[in-house]
């Protein structure tokens, strides 16, 4: 990574994820200034007493002037406004990338408002996260070994490919590709289903007269299972409209598999029970061991 070098980088959104590749490329001494954008001062004061910006700027075009990359890390619904303010002030071969957990929306919202520029768009997706946010919870570790998915689009410039995968791989991120669609068919299962499942068990329990008896009974299944829904509720608000149609989908599958299971202990029938755990067991247990 010697040969890579950024002299200025644009952070909107400087949260976990944003806030991260700033320390990571600070602590490689990768990026020559890091300038924030963002909504709160107070978290914008943080990232700036931290270290992990040089400088805040509340206003985009005076941030993005003499940048070479531009990374937004804002929950989904706001990066088309982003879009729209830096199509008007980033200079041409600007790079501008994402770090979005839907990549279709993205990808047509770059299309129509960049035209023939979106060539410099490069739609990216960090698989990192947790459920904490803001720059307080920044870590320059956080890409250690994670993969990142990149989501070129047809027109995509390979040399800014290539300059956003340097990037991540500087982050320690192993990167890979495929596109918008399918990677907003693959989180819709491994990611937004979980999220969504998580969120309505808490709040299906908060909500019960016994709650505080409930959630004082409950020990480490629960915590562990439950952990992402401490996550931003606006972020996954976000990204659930973003991808509803694969959600709904995987959510009508999950509600078929829990009815059938729930037809099985309705009936007594134990041994069904018990094979479609076993059979869950032996999945998740191969997932374990080959993800080591």
């Amino acid at each position: 990574m010697q040969d890579f070098k950024i002299d200025k980088l644009v952070v909107v959104g400087v949260g976990l994820i944003g806030g991260s590749v700033a320390a990571a490329l600070k602590r490689g001494r990768l990026v020559g200034h890091v300038v924030g954008v963002g909504r709160s001062r107070a978290n914008m004061q943080r990232a700036l007493s931290s270290g992990v910006i040089d400088a805040i700027e509340q206003d985009l075009s005076s941030a993005a002037r003499g940048a070479d990359l531009v990374l937004i890390s804002v929950p989904v619904k706001q990066t088309a406004g982003v879009l729209q303010q830096l199509r008007q002030c980033v200079a041409d071969g600007v790079i501008v990338t994402d770090a979005g957990s839907t990549k279709r929306d993205f990808a047509q919202i770059a299309q129509h408002i960049f035209g023939s520029a979106a060539k410099y768009v490069v739609p990216g997706h960090p698989i990192a996260g947790a459920e904490r946010s803001g720059a307080a919870a920044a870590s320059a570790g956080l890409f250690s070994g994670k993969r990142v998915v990149l989501t070129p689009l047809p027109d995509t410039d390979a040399k800014a490919v290539e300059r956003v995968a340097s990037m991540w791989r500087a982050c320690g991120a192993n990167v890979i590709q495929m596109s918008p669609e399918h990677h907003d068919a693959v989180f819709s299962a491994v990611s937004h289903l979980p999220h969504v499942l998580s969120y309505t068990l808490v709040e299906m329990i908060a909500s019960r007269a016994n709650a505080q008896e409930l959630f004082s009974f409950a020990a480490g299944g629960f915590r562990d299972f439950t952990r992402i829904a401490g996550s931003s509720p606006e972020m996954w608000r976000d990204i659930c409209a973003a991808n509803a149609d694969q959600l709904l989908r995987d959510i009508d599958a999950f509600q078929q598999a829990l009815s059938q299971l729930a037809g099985h202990i309705r009936a007594g029938e134990t041994d069904k029970v018990e094979a479609a755990f076993a059979a869950a067991a032996q999945a998740r247990n191969a997932w374990v061991s080959g993800s080591k």
